[in-house]
C-alpha cells in the first residue's frame, strides 16, 4: 500500500510538471518579439532557413518576406506589407542588401536592427558608395563575376530592367567559399537578380539612428570588405561582432547570426 500511495503521488508530481512545463512554452513564446528575416541581393528566403531553424527551435516566431530586389523605396514597402500583418513586438534582421532595405523601414514595432554583413547607409547615400575600391578595397564582385541580363520587370520601363547576378562560375568563390560544393549549387539555384538602379538609388532617413542596432561583421568577406563593414557598424554606434565568415555567413554560420539576432532581443 505504501508503494502504491507513493507512486501515486510520484505521477501526479509528474503530471503537475509536465502542466507547467507545456504552460511555460506558450508563454514564452508570447513573450518573444517575432523576428523578421530579409534577404539580400543574389539569393532569397532560402538563406534564412538555418537561422530561423535556430530561432524557432529557442521558441520565436520567425518571419522571412520576399524582397523584391527592385530598390529600397519599394523593398522597404514590401517589408512595411509584411510587417503590417504583425501584432506586438518585432526584431528586424538584414544581410546584404538586406539592411539597406531595413534602414528605409520605420515602424514603432521594430524595437531593435539586426545587420548581417549588411549596408547600413546614411540618409542621401547609395550601396554603391560602401563598395568604393578606393576607401574599401577588397570587393570582387566585378566583372566577370557580376553580370547583368534585361530582365521583364513591372517595375521598369516598358515592362523591363537591367538585373544584376553573379556569375554561376564565380559564385561559389566570390559569394560563399566556406560553404561545401552541394550547399553552393543549392544556392545557385536560389539565386535571385537585383535591378542595378536599386544599388544607385539614395536611402530615406535610416532607422537606426533611433532604434537600438547589432552589426555582425563577416571577415573574410568578398562581396562587403570587412572594412566597408565595420565603418558602417562604427558610424551607427552599433553593438558589434565579428566572425570569420564569407558573405554568406547565415548560410555557412547560423548558430553564430542565430545568437546575435536573439541578443538584440530587449530583456
Amino acid at each position: 500500500m505504501p508503494n502504491k500511495r507513493y507512486l501515486r503521488r510520484a505521477v501526479a508530481a509528474l503530471a503537475l510538471l509536465l502542466a507547467a512545463t507545456t504552460a511555460a512554452g506558450p508563454a514564452r513564446a508570447q513573450s518573444l518579439p517575432t523576428v523578421v528575416l530579409v534577404h539580400g541581393a543574389f539569393a532569397d528566403t532560402t538563406s534564412w532557413d538555418g537561422v530561423a531553424a535556430v530561432l524557432r527551435e529557442r521558441g520565436y516566431r520567425v518571419v522571412t518576406p520576399e524582397n523584391p530586389l527592385r530598390g529600397p523605396a519599394y523593398d522597404a514597402a514590401a517589408v512595411q506589407r509584411t510587417l503590417d500583418t504583425i501584432s506586438g513586438r518585432v526584431v528586424l534582421a538584414g544581410h546584404s542588401y538586406g539592411g539597406f532595405v531595413i534602414s528605409n523601414v520605420h515602424d514603432p514595432k521594430v524595437e531593435s536592427l539586426v545587420y548581417i554583413a549588411a549596408f547600413a547607409p546614411v540618409e542621401g547615400e547609395v550601396a554603391q558608395a560602401e563598395l568604393d575600391p578606393i576607401r574599401f578595397p577588397g570587393s570582387q564582385l566585378l566583372p566577370p563575376a557580376l553580370q547583368v541580363k534585361l530582365v521583364d520587370d513591372v517595375t521598369g520601363v516598358a515592362g523591363k530592367n537591367l538585373d544584376a547576378y553573379v556569375a554561376p562560375a564565380s559564385f561559389h568563390d566570390v559569394f560563399a567559399q566556406d560553404v561545401g560544393p552541394e550547399t553552393a549549387a543549392d544556392m545557385i539555384v536560389h539565386q535571385r537578380s537585383i535591378a542595378v538602379k536599386a544599388n544607385l538609388e539614395p536611402s530615406g532617413p535610416p532607422a537606426w539612428s533611433g532604434t537600438p542596432s547589432w552589426y555582425l561583421v563577416s571577415a573574410d568577406d568578398r562581396v562587403i570588405p570587412p572594412s566597408s563593414q565595420r565603418f558602417m557598424a562604427q558610424r551607427m554606434a552599433a553593438r558589434t561582432g565579428e566572425i570569420e565568415a564569407s558573405h554568406a555567413s547565415l548560410v555557412s554560420r547560423p548558430d553564430a547570426v542565430a545568437a546575435v539576432i536573439d541578443a538584440a532581443v530587449p530583456r
